[in-house]
């Protein structure tokens, strides 16, 4: 068995493409889950879908056709031909997929580099696919070791120093533009994540808000956690809204455009709409007075960004190799620990049959088989000491997968290892994450 990571980014995917591939709603991420583990290869799954990447990540136990089989699932629900995806996906197999997994969450893979958002969307992403029991221990494992990670990347950097999102990026070019936000009114489609950044970007930079969302409830719980000047508008007024003030941000969870060319009216002012949502908001004509910011227009801010931050993600590269060795010794420490208590179970089984037939022979009082057992387990104790030293470091040999295996073999205690193993993964609490 192994790690499988099949990935569709702003790297190597258009927005036009990732539109299709986006899993946005619960019941296309539910739907792809259960496709992809219903097949016989594939142990564990899950799917990270954001509006700057969709990452699938399996445990599997055969690479090669698992890999065929989530490409052909993935061509079949979203519509997009297979030799596609079969060229534009970036496909990483054992370590390498944990490396990239590691990366994504320490936001090293990011459109904008050193945000903290998607250590949020990958714990959603886990829960949902474990929810669903389409994930288990092994993937467990995994997001777990990723977000310690992370940490360690946030702790021993200034990545994420002054974090930017897509939607500071918005912000910020809008601020080039106008030069200065302060009292100008932008008006925010949508009250879900990406429009809560976009607004408290848009309120630290001195702009007030309009936020207009089809639920009224959420617009104004929204409109409530932030400290600033935010009123909410229905989303019948949305024509007028956009028509009536020269900044607008887009970020919608909606599958389909919001805001069309029939829409617009004639403005003594220029207007500048920043759709900043997968699947695209707004589908409208650029001219003169209307300017247009897609997701996939802001790479030149990001680039910036990049070079700002690059000799601290080098830093940040260096901790997410060593995360990945660390991950994979860990695994294998995992292993020796239930073949160590497996030994030690096996002596103790030994000592008790050898026991009772020394005290059936004559060969041992009653009376002293409480010392005699002592005696045995210390005995036993001491001559099992070096072997379980030199089992607990076997997690730093290329080869300790295969000695492992010999070790239960040679000793026969594959039943008690399997035994042990359980009790370890029943221990392990998801809520630790």
């Amino acid at each position: 068995m192994n790690y499988l990571n099949i990935s569709f980014t702003h790297k190597n995917t258009d927005i036009g493409i990732r539109e299709k591939l986006s899993f946005s709603d619960d019941d296309k991420k539910r739907e792809i889950l259960r496709l992809i583990c219903s097949n016989q290869n594939v142990s564990e799954c899950m799917v990270l879908s954001t509006c700057n990447r969709v990452e699938v990540l399996a445990f599997v136990n055969d690479l090669e056709k698992s890999t065929s089989y989530i490409l052909k699932a993935i061509s079949i629900l979203s519509g997009v031909a297979l030799n596609e995806l079969e060229e534009r996906a970036d496909i990483y197999y054992g370590s390498g997929a944990i490396h990239h997994l590691f990366a994504v969450a320490s936001s090293l893979d990011s459109l904008v580099v050193g945000e903290t958002q998607i250590v949020g969307q990958i714990k959603d992403a886990f829960k949902f696919a474990l929810s669903n029991e389409n994930c288990d221990i092994n993937i467990k494992r995994a997001v777990e070791y990723a977000f310690k990670c992370a940490a360690e990347v946030r702790n021993k950097t200034e990545i994420s120093k002054n974090p930017v999102s897509v939607s500071s990026v918005a912000v910020s070019t809008a601020k080039d533009i106008f030069k200065s936000l302060d009292g100008i009114t932008a008006v925010v489609v949508g009250a879900g994540d990406m429009s809560e950044l976009a607004c408290k970007h848009l309120i630290t930079n001195g702009a007030k808000i309009i936020i207009v969302n089809r639920s009224k409830q959420r617009a104004q719980d929204l409109a409530n956690s932030l400290n600033g000047d935010v009123k909410i508008e229905p989303f019948e007024k949305l024509k007028s809204c956009i028509n009536s003030h020269q900044l607008i941000f887009s970020a919608t969870s909606s599958q389909d455009v919001i805001i069309k060319n029939s829409m617009l009216e004639n403005t003594p002012f220029d207007r500048y709409f920043f759709d900043i949502a997968v699947p695209r908001d707004i589908d409208i004509s650029e001219n003169e007075s209307i300017k247009l910011y897609s997701v996939d227009d802001l790479q030149e801010i990001v680039k910036i960004n990049l070079a700002l931050r690059e000799e601290q993600a080098q830093i940040a590269y260096g901790i997410v190799g060593k995360s990945t060795n660390d991950f994979f010794k860990w695994l294998k420490t995992l292993a020796t620990t239930p073949i160590v208590k497996a030994l030690r179970g096996k002596a103790k089984e030994v000592a008790e049959i050898e026991i009772q037939k020394a005290i059936k022979k004559g060969y041992l009082k009653k009376s002293d088989k409480d010392e005699a057992r002592k005696l045995i387990h210390q005995v036993f104790k001491a001559f099992l000491h070096t072997p379980t030293i030199n089992l607990k470091s076997i997690g730093d040999d290329e080869d300790g997968e295969c000695m492992l295996r010999s070790v239960q073999q040679i000793f026969d205690i594959k039943d008690k290892f399997e035994e042990y193993s359980l009790g370890i993964e029943e221990m392990e609490k998801i809520d630790e994450i």
